[in-house]
Formats: structure tokens, sequence, C-alpha cells
């Protein structure tokens, strides 16, 4: 059986278990999206990462 990592979105930590131990919140698994050349998002996505960085005073 396989193992996975899980990830509490509300502290922000990964654990191997399906309930947080430190906040005892339902995890879920955290997996990148699968790639398509055909994105109909990316262009968006790279706008927010602009405007992100903008902020942040990267570029």
């Amino acid at each position: 059986m396989a193992k996975r990592l899980f990830f509490c979105t509300a502290c922000q930590q990964y654990t191997m278990k399906d309930f947080c131990p430190a906040c005892e919140q339902k995890t879920g698994v955290r997996k990148p999206a699968k790639y398509s050349p055909e994105d109909k998002y990316a262009q968006y996505r790279r706008e927010a990462k602009t405007e992100q960085r903008k902020k942040q005073e990267l570029i």
C-alpha cells in the first residue's frame, strides 16, 4: 500500500495522517494539476503570478 502526503489547509502543515495532529482538521491530498499543452487557463495564471510579483516588488 502506497503512502500519501496530506496537507492541512488550516495550519499549512504536511502530514501522513487523515487528520492534522496539530489542529485536528481534515487533511487533503496536495498534488499539482495535470499538465496539458492546451491549457485554457494558463494566461490567467500567468497574469495572477505577475500581479503577485509586482505586489512583492520582485518585478
